[in-house]
């Protein structure tokens, strides 16, 4: 087994941990380990909010998370030798739940997928789901199943959602500015335009004094991805992965968690996937002036893992660019193609005895692939979403008979 270089106690909240990780971007948070360029090591991380959702049958504890401890960042590591404008190589080796087969801790044996309530966050198609919901996913080797979605089961693409290095001062303030900007052009809306620097249950790893007040003050939230990686939640991001981040501080500082069994392109119940606790092996590497050399300078570069389910069927549902509650039509809008996609597919599995909820819940966590199939053909932008057919226990395709609705449970729902 590699060296850990970042140990997690599952038992404990991050802030009580040994070394504690963080959950605010700032370039001021202390590295907790260093490695060498070359070094092989594992980092242990916790749930995203720090283990706030049960393994039981009620959504109130999704109605009722509170976004302000989110993310529990592991780290962050200290690569030797990194410098701005270099480019950190960041192979994953291999990764997976918390090494033991029940308990308490989302990823010993379970892990969960939500929708989040309108008022706290939302999701991509909150305005039609606007209330929480959750389903519990067991696991079983490779695969996932649900008490609250029967006649599905399927393997995951493991994956971090969040990863990334520290931002250097100039672009955290640069952050801060446009995002507040974006704010302050609606500043009432629900939920909000975004998510502003907030003190409370800020984590500042082993920061003390004035310097940790600093970092709560003016620390980025977690939530979006942004130009150091950050919360990608691509699921592809998987074993066989090589990463490129951009360097924007001395000894990069390498943070993440966000551990995922599996997820739909998207994630578009805004916590989609099925979310867990787990560990990560790196290698890790530098490219020397790499920023310059490749031109990467507002995002990473990838090369995606080899390792994903093998689904050969699919059934692809259509979107395009018209919001059809209202027959309105926009200009090559693949937003508004794609939540049309994801909206005729929960229409379909409704058909066969799904609430939408259930439904969408699936297409949030399950391996499908989202697709911008085209933007040329004005006004009406083309997006497609893959649905693996192998997933069902039942023949869920188009028949001459029709489908077979049956009664299939009912996800968590909140009180």
């Amino acid at each position: 087994m590699p060296k850990v270089v970042f140990s997690v106690d599952q038992s404990k909240p991050m802030s009580q941990q040994q070394v504690p990780g963080h959950n605010r971007w700032h370039p001021d948070i202390p590295v907790a380990a260093m490695v060498k360029p070359g070094d092989v090591f594992r980092v242990e991380c916790r749930e995203w909010t720090d283990s706030q959702i049960g393994n039981n049958d009620s959504a109130n504890d999704v109605r009722d998370v509170d976004l302000s401890y989110a993310h529990m960042l592991s780290g962050p590591i200290g690569v030797e030798g990194a410098e701005p404008g270099d480019l950190l190589v960041v192979d994953i080796l291999d990764l997976g739940p918390v090494p033991q087969e029940t308990g308490e801790v989302p990823g010993q044996g379970w892990g969960y997928t939500g929708i989040f309530a309108k008022a706290n966050g939302g999701g991509f198609l909150t305005d039609y789901f606007p209330d929480a919901y959750k389903a519990i996913w067991d696991f079983n080797g490779i695969f996932a199943s649900s008490r609250h979605l029967p006649g599905i089961r399927y393997a995951g693409i493991t994956h971090p959602g969040l990863f990334g290095t520290a931002p250097s001062a100039e672009l955290l303030a640069s952050w801060n500015r446009r995002e507040q900007a974006l704010i302050d052009t609606d500043p009432d809306r629900v939920p909000a335009l975004g998510l502003p620097p907030l003190a409370d249950h800020a984590l500042a790893g082993q920061a003390t004094g004035d310097v940790a007040t600093r970092i709560a003050r003016e620390g980025a939230r977690t939530v979006p991805a942004r130009e150091n990686g950050g919360n990608h939640d691509i699921k592809n991001f998987t074993r066989g992965a090589r990463v490129f981040y951009p360097v924007h501080v001395k000894d990069a500082k390498l943070s993440g968690g966000d551990l995922h069994f599996s997820q739909g392109d998207g994630e578009i119940t805004f916590c989609g996937a099925i979310e867990m606790g787990g560990f990560i092996d790196f290698h890790v590497d530098l490219i020397k002036g790499g920023m310059e050399k490749y031109g990467v300078s507002t995002n990473p570069i990838f090369m995606p893992g080899n390792v994903e389910p093998r689904y050969s069927e699919f059934l692809s549902f259509i979107g395009i660019s018209v919001d059809h509650d209202t027959n309105t039509n926009y200009y090559l809008d693949a937003t508004v193609a794609y939540r049309r996609a994801c909206l005729n597919a929960i229409e379909y599995l409704k058909r066969w005895g799904y609430t939408g909820e259930q439904a969408y819940l699936l297409l949030g966590s399950a391996p499908i692939e989202g697709r911008i199939s085209g933007v040329v053909d004005i006004p009406n932008a083309c997006c497609s979403l893959y649905l693996p057919t192998e997933i069902f226990d039942f023949d869920v395709r188009p028949t001459k008979e029709g489908p077979v609705k049956e009664k299939r449970g009912q996800c968590a729902v909140s009180s």
